[in-house]
C-alpha cells in the first residue's frame, strides 16, 4: 500500500513549537524588527492575505514590529510577485513574501519559471489540513464507504474540488485513492470554481464527495449539512474533533497546505536571523493566539533549512504523484 506523508518533518517541528508555548507572554515583547512589508501574491480576501495580515496583526500588536505594511501584486498563479522580488532583490530586504503548496505545485508545472531555491526561506508558520467531505444524509458514511463505492463503479462516484485538474484538491484526493490501494488515475475529479460551488456540487449530488480546506468544512459540518469523512492531519484537530483521521481509518495519508514566508535572494544574515527571531516569538504572545485561533489556523514552525528539507520532501512526492496522474 502507498504512503504519503508530506508533513512528518512538519509535525515534528510543530510539536517543538507546540512545547515551546507555554503561557502567553505578560508583558510587552521587546522590539526586534523596526518594520516589515508584507508581499502578496493574490488578491484581498484570500489564504496568503488573511496569512500576511494576521502575522503582521500579531507581531506589530505584540512589539515585536514596530510596523506592517501590505502590498497585494497579483498574477501569473503567484509568479508575478515571485518575479519581481527576485528581479528586484536588493531593494527588498525590508520585505517578506507569503506563499504556500501551490509555489511547490505550480513550479513544477511551469507555471512559472522559478522555484522556493530562487528564495531566501525564512520560516514555515502555519497550516490548514485538507479534509473529505460527503453529504450528512448521503449514503456515504466515511471514508472506507466512499472507496467501496468507488471500486463498485468508479463512473458513478465523482469527487470535487475547488482547484483545477492538477491543482492541490485533486492532489489530495489522489493521495487518498492511492493509499486506499484504489486508482487515483480512474478517479472521477470535477472541478469547481472556488469553495461555494464546490459544496452546492456536493448538496445537488452531482458529485459524491469532496476535497477541500478542513477549515472550509468545520462550520458545514457543525451545521449538519456535510459530514467529514477524513482529515489528512496525525490527530483529530481540536477545531471538530468529531472529524476522523485517514489514518485512524486505516489509510496512511498526511498532509497540510503549509502557509510560510520567504524573502528576496541574498538577504544578510542578520536580516534573516532577525525575521525568524520575530517569528519564533510570535507563538509565545497572546496576539498571535488570538490571531491564530480567530482564522481556525494550526501552528506549523519550521525555520530555514527544515523548511527547506520539508519542501524538498513536499516537491518530490507531489511530483511522483502527478507524474502518475500525467500532469508532468
Amino acid at each position: 500500500m502507498a504512503k504519503f506523508q508530506l508533513t512528518r518533518r512538519t509535525f515534528a517541528a510543530a510539536a517543538v513549537a507546540a512545547m515551546s508555548l507555554g503561557m502567553p507572554t505578560l508583558v510587552q515583547a521587546q522590539e526586534v524588527v523596526d518594520s516589515i512589508h508584507f508581499l502578496i501574491p493574490g488578491g484581498a480576501g484570500g489564504g496568503w492575505d488573511g496569512t500576511a495580515r494576521g502575522t503582521g496583526e500579531a507581531l506589530t500588536k505584540s512589539g515585536l514590529v514596530g510596523t506592517a505594511s501590505y502590498e497585494n501584486m497579483s498574477g501569473g498563479g503567484g509568479g508575478k510577485a515571485i518575479g519581481y522580488l527576485i528581479e528586484n532583490a536588493d531593494s527588498n530586504h525590508g520585505t517578506l513574501m507569503v506563499n504556500s503548496t501551490p509555489i511547490v505545485i505550480r513550479s513544477l508545472t511551469g507555471v512559472f519559471p522559478q522555484n522556493f531555491r530562487d528564495l531566501t526561506l525564512v520560516a514555515g508558520t502555519i497550516g490548514d489540513y485538507a479534509a473529505l467531505v460527503v453529504a450528512a444524509d448521503g449514503p456515504i458514511q466515511d471514508l472506507n464507504g466512499l472507496i467501496e463505492a468507488f471500486n463498485a463503479d468508479p463512473n458513478s462516484t465523482a469527487v470535487g474540488g475547488g482547484s483545477v485538474p492538477g491543482g492541490m484538491d485533486h492532489l489530495v484526493a489522489a493521495m487518498v485513492f492511492q493509499a486506499a490501494g484504489a486508482d487515483p488515475v480512474a478517479m472521477k475529479y470535477v472541478p469547481y470554481d472556488g469553495g461555494g460551488a464546490t459544496m452546492a456540487g456536493l448538496l445537488s449530488g452531482e458529485v459524491q464527495a469532496v476535497s477541500t480546506g478542513f477549515s472550509e468544512a468545520v462550520e458545514l459540518a457543525k451545521a449538519g449539512e456535510v459530514r467529514i469523512i477524513g482529515v489528512t492531519s496525525d490527530d483529530r484537530v481540536d477545531a471538530y474533533p468529531d472529524a476522523p483521521t485517514m489514518k485512524e481509518q486505516g489509510n496512511d495519508t498526511a498532509f497540510v497546505n503549509w502557509r510560510g514566508f520567504f524573502a528576496a535572494p541574498g538577504l544578510p544574515d542578520d536580516k534573516l536571523a532577525a525575521y525568524q527571531d520575530a517569528l519564533t516569538q510570535m507563538y509565545g504572545t497572546p496576539e498571535w493566539v488570538e490571531v491564530r485561533d480567530r482564522n481556525g489556523w494550526v501552528d506549523i514552525h519550521n525555520n530555514g533549512d527544515d523548511f527547506r528539507t520539508f519542501l524538498e520532501q513536499q516537491e518530490q512526492e507531489i511530483g511522483d504523484l502527478m507524474k502518475k496522474l500525467g500532469f508532468l
